[in-house]
Parts: structure tokens; sequence; C-alpha cells
């Protein structure tokens, strides 16, 4: 077998690893409390940064600055995100230094904006469903919700979160992306190194 064909290998497969291992602790370690409550804003409705609506306030906020519901949503996304990168970016130059391997910044970077930029996206959830729509699984987000019990004892249903079809299709789709991800970094990083080698 060929020496690239082994190094690509073994790359990919340890970026893959690395990818999937330090999801979890990206996407939920680090993540705000808050931020996971409203990454998924939508709308033009104004909010305060708590995510009370004005007009729904039972104390007096007055002075208080407030944004749309959709911003706020993207400005916890964006938030979320940037842990979620630094972990798993941290975490893959540490493992690929550990093994002895040097990954070149263009290849980690394009991988990192992979797994990022549609991470950001599909957490603001209109896509997520979107896409749950045209492939048919909008039944199965709707049927596998969560019950949740606030403390006064009041019990709501929830689309998102731990426990729901909708993270489920969430994570595996993260994931699955995490495969595209590993596998552009090796091409890039076998190709660079081919060429400056």
């Amino acid at each position: 077998m060929p020496q690239h064909t082994i190094e690509r290998l073994a790359l990919f497969g340890t970026l893959l690893a690395a990818f999937d291992a330090l999801h979890g602790a990206g996407d939920h370690w680090a993540q705000r409390s808050q931020d996971a409550a409203f990454k998924g804003l939508q709308g033009s409705d104004l909010v305060y940064r708590d995510g009370v609506r004005v007009g729904t306030e039972t104390d007096d906020r007055t002075g208080q600055p407030t944004m749309t519901a959709a911003r706020l949503g993207w400005i916890s996304a964006a938030r979320h995100v940037a842990g979620y990168t630094a972990v798993q970016l941290t975490g893959t130059l540490a493992v690929a230094r550990l093994l002895g391997y040097r990954i070149p910044p263009a290849a980690l970077l394009a991988g990192t904006a992979i797994n990022s930029g549609t991470h950001l996206i599909l957490d603001r959830r209109a896509p997520l469903l979107w896409l749950a729509d045209r492939t048919g699984n909008r039944g199965y987000i709707t049927h596998c919700t969560a019950v949740r019990v606030d403390a006064e004892g009041e019990v709501t249903t929830e689309l998102s979160g731990p426990g729901t079809a909708l993270m489920e299709l969430d994570q595996s789709l993260h994931r699955a992306i995490g495969v595209a991800a590993a596998a552009v970094t090796t091409w890039l990083a076998i190709r660079s190194n081919i060429r400056n080698g």
C-alpha cells in the first residue's frame, strides 16, 4: 500500500475520531444554558437579553436594551458555536501534536469552518426543521417531544432539547458533517504535505 494512502487513512481516522469524540464536549459542556435556550429563537418580537418578551415582564425594566428574538437567537447560537469551535480546534490540535503530526493550518481551518458553519446554521433550528420537512421527518419530530416540569410543577412539552427527535436529528447531522470535515481536512493536509515535502 502506498505511503500516502496509509497516511491519508490514518489521518482521516484520527480526525474523524477526534471530531466525533470532542463533539459532545463542545456541544454540551461548553454551551451556556442561556444559549441553549435561546439559540433557536426566531421572529421580530422584541425581547430583553434574558429572553423575556417585551410586555410580559413582571419587573421594572425601564432603560434596559431590547432586541428582536431572531437577533438574540443569532447571538446565542454564535456564542455557542464559538465555544464549540474552541473545544474542537484545541482538542484536535492537541491530539495531532501528541501523535507527532502537524496539520497545516489551512487544512485544519477548512475542516473547522465546515463543522462550525454548519453547526451555526443547524442550531438556529429553522434550517433543520426545513430539512426535516423535505425528508419526511417532521412527524418524527412532532411525535418525539419531551415533557418538562418547571419549579412550580407546571408540565409543558418541548420540541427541542434532550430527549427529543429534533435533538437526535441535530446530533446525527452534526456527526455526519464531521465525516465530510475530516475528509476535507485530510485531503488538504496530505496535498499540502506532498507539495511541500
